[in-house]
């Protein structure tokens, strides 16, 4: 899609001559005529081959740290020890699918989702990685070369998501189109001192970057690996879009729950004319924050207790609630960042009772919450649910009992847009450390989130120097997990 001097009229929706000869003669947006006709065919064949879509949301559960293939979903229970690990293996309701003993209720639900036991790709760091999933595109920054993002990353799928919506709709939609919760990746580690990449609009520009919501939980009491928390602690407050100057609620004073902030912030907007000389955008960026709709869909405690019992009162399980509250208001691309939750990491090396009594418990519990609360309220099949992480871990454990970084080979768990739940898709050797047929790469994924999307993954948007470029490059649409 090309948008001509803010334009939201497509090439190939009837650009007259004239207006192609101008645009071509004028080298506007750094643009030549051969460049600007050739925009216009791509866009044109795009628009011929787009299926129709699958589903109309999807929500990205990214498990960061790395969790290990074999403790969740391909367990080798006829490794060696050293391989198989410390878990043991119950049946599911998949046949053929062993899932990890601390994982039942998930066990319970397998004929729901489908298992790719083959995501794999060979940029084994966690940055490098966070980017990579979530873009499909390689970082532009060497392994271990950096933490922060940067304007030069490739915009996430939610961004993309974004772009278009904001290119058919302009800016009306009441809530916005891609939201992160419940913080921005890397803001719990370390005071946040380790932003990650890849959640961001990148080389798009800030106008298509999330809405993101912020939680700042207290030190860890009572419970040393399954911490309940309370109300206040899970108030999801407005981060603001992320690194947008003028549209963040952070600077709010005092420490009132997000209500009582929207309310103030709307009466002083209201009272004042301090939205006068802001541009579309940032109104909107104020609008969204500020509308009745965001407060009731960020308002977690419209939830029953038994709901709320259901999913977990930890902060992944609220998590993963506020995403079906904000699908179900019509944001259309939610992502959650399962990161450092409860002072635990996935980036788990040297301990396996972190894994064992608080992650897997915490993520079996809310993952199985939101895709049976999805299928009975009628939204799992119009709804992309994609849980994986950046990477998996090593095949054989080190001394501690731990498992190292290892890209080539781990889990993604998919559910929802039609489908087929009951199967697993591709096979790892039996060390769980290679693909053996069927390997999937985070370009081929991106493919496959835009296919379910109805979004043609070869369409071309204009990148940092005004040129057509493919969203998705070297990857193609999964179809097979649909048979």
């Amino acid at each position: 899609m090309l948008n001509i001097l803010g334009s939201r009229r497509n090439v190939c929706d009837g650009v007259t001559r004239r207006e192609v000869l101008r645009a071509g003669g004028a080298g506007m947006l750094g643009l030549t005529l051969p460049q600007l006709l050739q925009a216009e065919a791509l866009a044109s064949q795009a628009t011929e081959s787009r299926a129709a879509p699958k589903a109309k949301s999807v929500i990205f559960l990214l498990v960061f740290g790395g969790p290990s293939q074999l403790e969740p979903f391909d367990l080798k229970p006829e490794a060696p020890e050293k391989i198989r690990g410390p878990f043991r293996p119950i049946p599911s309701r998949t046949p053929g699918l062993l899932i990890s003993e601390h994982l039942p209720l998930t066990a319970n639900i397998s004929d729901r989702f489908r298992v790719v036991r083959t995501m794999s790709h060979s940029f084994n760091d966690h940055s490098g990685g966070a980017h990579y999933i979530q873009t499909g595109r390689r970082w532009h920054v060497p392994i271990g070369g950096g933490f922060s993002p940067t304007p030069k990353d490739w915009p996430s799928m939610g961004s993309m998501v974004e772009y278009q919506d904001q290119s058919r709709v302009g800016l009306s939609r009441a809530l916005p189109s891609y939201m992160v919760v419940p913080n921005s990746l890397g803001r719990l580690q370390q005071a946040g001192q380790y932003p990650r990449p890849g959640e961001h609009a990148g080389w798009m520009g800030q106008r298509y970057n999330p809405l993101t919501t912020k939680i700042d939980k207290r030190d860890l009491q009572d419970n040393p690996y399954w911490r309940t928390c309370s109300d206040e602690e899970l108030t999801f407050a407005i981060s603001g879009m992320a690194n947008q100057d003028g549209i963040t609620l952070d600077r709010l004073r005092g420490r009132q729950t997000l209500l009582s902030q929207l309310n103030d912030q709307r009466q002083q907007l209201e009272t004042s004319g301090a939205l006068a000389g802001y541009d579309a955008f940032r109104q909107r960026a104020f609008s969204l924050v500020t509308s009745e709709a965001t407060r009731q869909a960020l308002d977690i405690r419209r939830e029953t207790a038994a709901v709320r019992d259901r999913y977990g009162r930890h902060l992944f399980g609220q998590s993963a609630l506020m995403a079906r509250r904000l699908i179900e208001a019509g944001v259309r691309y939610v992502t959650v960042h399962y990161d450092c939750v409860d002072g635990y990491s996935w980036d788990s090396h040297r301990n396996s009772d972190d894994v064992k009594k608080s992650l897997l418990p915490t993520f079996d519990q809310a993952y199985s919450a939101l895709i049976t609360d999805l299928a009975q309220r009628g939204l799992l099949d119009e709804t992309l649910v994609i849980a994986t992480g950046e990477m998996g871990r090593t095949p054989k454990g080190n001394a501690q009992w731990g498992r190292d970084h290892w890209s080539t080979l781990f889990p993604a768990v998919l559910a929802g847009a039609g489908i087929p739940g009951g199967t697993t898709y591709g096979r790892s050797d039996k060390d769980a450390a290679y693909p053996v047929d069927d390997p999937v790469t985070p370009e081929d994924l991106a493919a496959t989130v835009y296919h379910a999307l109805g979004i043609d993954h070869e369409m071309r948007v204009l990148n940092a120097e005004s040129r057509p470029t493919q969203i998705v490059e070297d990857g193609q649409p999964v179809l097979g997990l649909w048979s």
